[in-house]
């Protein structure tokens, strides 16, 4: 497996992430999480390796840029702006297809908090996103887009998350694509538990391998 830091730059942004690809990769899996935490957060690292032991290329990285990382600790002003988000993460799928390396593979978006509207927007604007999973997310801020996205989507919330779990509940009946919600058992919003970690892991990997494989 070859494991690479990737700096990409959109518009003047540099956008960071590690690229990880396995001899032979079966598919390709893009991270998208929220503001607050980053490539480097234990957990995102955590969940990430999964598909990569499934054996999935995967990209971890960035969705703010470190000035605006900076800038939105104060005021704010980035968290909550979803077409900023999907925009990065459209690039980053741009970016994906031009490698000669994963250009080729099916990619599935994996998003977390705001990071998990982010990804249904792309996938809304690029039917050939194959499948979505939101861990722990805001698929409510997608809007009106819900109604756009083709990709199976799995949600996937802690039990002991109610307000979340609720929104969850909203979004999916607006998405009109295949759509699941996955309930942790006795999770909270971050998925502390032991263990709980591992089953969102597991249950993403499922998902990828089940509707990534379907088209082959």
């Amino acid at each position: 497996m070859q494991t690479r830091d990737i700096v990409m730059s959109i518009d003047r942004t540099r956008l960071e992430g590690v690229l990880k690809t396995p001899y032979e990769a079966r598919d390709f899996v893009m991270f998208s999480h929220g503001r607050g935490s980053s490539r480097l957060s234990p957990r995102n690292r955590l969940v990430a390796a999964t598909p990569v032991n499934a054996g999935f290329a995967t990209r971890l990285f960035d969705l703010f840029a470190r000035n605006e990382e900076c800038f939105d600790s104060r005021a704010a002003i980035y968290r909550f702006n979803i077409p900023l988000l999907a925009g990065g993460l459209s690039a980053a799928i741009a970016w994906a297809r031009a490698r000669p390396d994963i250009g080729s593979l099916k990619i599935g978006l994996f998003g977390a908090s705001t990071g998990a509207a982010a990804a249904l927007v792309a996938a809304a604007n690029d039917p050939a996103v194959g499948a979505v999973v939101c861990r722990g997310g805001r698929p409510d801020l997608a809007g009106d887009t819900l109604e756009h996205v083709s990709a199976p989507t799995l949600l996937i919330v802690g039990a002991r998350d109610e307000q979340l779990l609720h929104l969850n509940r909203l979004a999916a009946v607006h998405l009109t694509c295949e759509t699941e919600i996955e309930i942790v058992p006795g999770a909270p919003h971050l998925f502390e538990e032991p263990g709980a970690l591992d089953m969102v892991a597991w249950l993403a990997v499922s998902w990828f391998i089940r509707w990534l494989s379907a088209g082959l």
